[in-house]
């Protein structure tokens, strides 16, 4: 049988709401648009709907706006049919019936994410497992335990149990061979770093190196590292260490690739610290563009952390931005339209309506309530007094009938300051919403990325086998 669905709206977004389906046609349902004699959809709770849907007519599924509150399982349960929340713009509802292509699955990713902590010869114990409950809420796979010069941490063997109790995977990093040592016999997975002067350490216990050449740029000497290891059997990861803008970055770039052409199969891990922490520029825009090389190069780790204030987001950023460039690995396509997180500053398409559009909603508004819009020429706030234009709110509020009424002068003040910064950086705005700002600000929303168990390792986080030489 085929589908009747039946689009629950207000008196102002009805026209808008049949205007959008008819050009959708032809669909493969059949729909009934009904307004439940409320002016703004938004404001539209499953309460009111159960009180004023009197009638559902041939409707298998019904479509309420998606800023509807309430219930809406107790509502389906209610009127015996499924009710879902559609999307909260409009002009997003082509998208929402898959007229853009399938909703892209960011569950996969290949790259394994270490996170360190840096200074945790300086945390308590319940400190380095704070750090690391954070850190694998951003997505991190493994918890690196970064040693610091001439600092002792006298607690490392009991951070280590209490971080495995909780089933972390950890590795350690350190400059000093007797660091590594004893973090490896008690029990870390990873080891950072080990050159071919210091392999050694490998004999000694059985966590995996991390391979880095034995002076700086020194590619042959890596080599001869990860041959060694092979020879024996061992698991291993190779670092040719990423440098700093103006200090060999391009060089160091140019040795990746460089590995990689020689030693197509071997797991290399890039640590990104060196461009996240010390460019300073938003670390989305830094990780999108180094999560499309690591993605080129098929490296399969990186290693990140948040030290510096403006990186502050750089582990959950990662995290993202490799299940972007998976995604469209896979499909074969740009890093395009797949997920907004990493558009924290502008969006795609910011102005869903454009000025005449506005015009016709104000026009037929016919109570005092204020509503504000923006379109590409500034900020709108009509009701049923008229409608007024600025990109200053300071030039609109002469135009607001608020004298004497602190509230309501208090609420305007609010939503105009939020509707000039969409405008002024291009950022989607809706009334009475808070402002996205993609992964730079941890939303209380339901995470739609499928969560890994804890102790998700290179060896079974979705990533290709094997090392080894062209």
């Amino acid at each position: 049988m085929r589908e009747h669905i039946l689009f629950l709206t207000g008196k102002l977004a009805e026209p808008s709401l049949c205007k959008i389906l008819k050009a959708m046609e032809p669909v493969d349902f059949d729909y009934t648009v009904k307004q439940l004699g409320l002016s703004v959809a938004a404001l539209m709770t499953a309460e009111m709907v159960e009180r004023r849907l009197t009638e559902t007519g041939e409707a298998t599924r019904i479509l309420v706006p998606g800023r509807c509150r309430g219930d809406l399982e107790k509502l389906s349960k209610k009127l015996g049919l499924p009710v879902e929340r559609g999307p909260n713009e409009l002009k997003d509802l082509p998208a929402y019936f898959g007229r853009s292509g399938p909703a892209p699955d960011l569950s996969r990713y290949k790259v394994c994410l270490f996170a360190e902590i840096v200074d945790a010869p300086q945390q308590s114990v319940q400190g380095i497992l704070d750090r690391a409950a954070y850190y694998r809420s951003c997505g991190a796979d493994v918890i690196d335990l970064g040693f610091l010069p001439s600092e002792p941490f006298d607690h490392l063997e009991e951070a280590i149990q209490a971080l495995k109790a909780e089933g972390y995977c950890l590795s350690a990093d350190s400059l000093e061979p007797e660091d590594l040592i004893r973090a490896g016999k008690a029990g870390v997975d990873y080891l950072l770093s080990l050159t071919e002067k210091t392999l050694y350490i490998a004999d000694e216990v059985g966590s995996t190196p991390i391979l880095v050449p034995a002076a700086r740029g020194d590619l042959p000497s890596l080599e001869r590292a990860m041959e060694s290891l092979d020879k024996q059997g061992r698991a291993w990861l190779a670092d040719p260490i990423l440098e700093p803008i103006h200090f060999g970055f391009m060089d160091s770039l140019a040795r990746y690739h460089e590995l990689r052409r020689r030693y197509p199969q071997a797991p290399l891990l890039m640590g990104v610290g060196n461009l996240t922490e010390l460019t300073d520029a938003d670390t989305t825009g830094i990780n999108a563009i180094l999560f499309g090389i690591i993605s080129e190069l098929g490296i399969s780790a990186i290693l990140t952390t948040e030290v510096s204030s403006h990186a502050r987001r750089a582990v959950r950023e990662a995290d993202l931005a490799r299940r972007i460039m998976y995604a469209a690995r896979e499909n074969n396509a740009l890093p395009q339209n797949i997920d907004d997180g990493l558009l924290c500053l502008h969006e795609r398409r910011p102005f869903p309506d454009s000025s005449k559009e506005i015009a016709e909603l104000a026009a037929r508004v016919r109570d005092p309530s204020y509503r504000i819009r923006i379109s590409q020429e500034g900020i709108h706030i009509f009701n049923r007094d008229g409608i007024h234009r600025a990109q200053d709110p300071f030039d609109l509020f002469p135009h607001l009938a608020v004298a004497g009424d602190a509230g309501h002068a208090f609420y305007l003040g609010i939503e105009l300051a939020r509707a000039q910064i969409a405008w002024q950086l291009g950022k989607r705005y809706s009334q009475d919403e808070e402002l996205d700002w993609g992964c730079a600000y941890e939303q209380e929303t339901e995470d739609l990325m499928e969560q890994k168990p804890p102790g998700t390792t290179l060896q079974n986080s979705k990533r290709g086998e094997g090392n080894g030489k062209a």
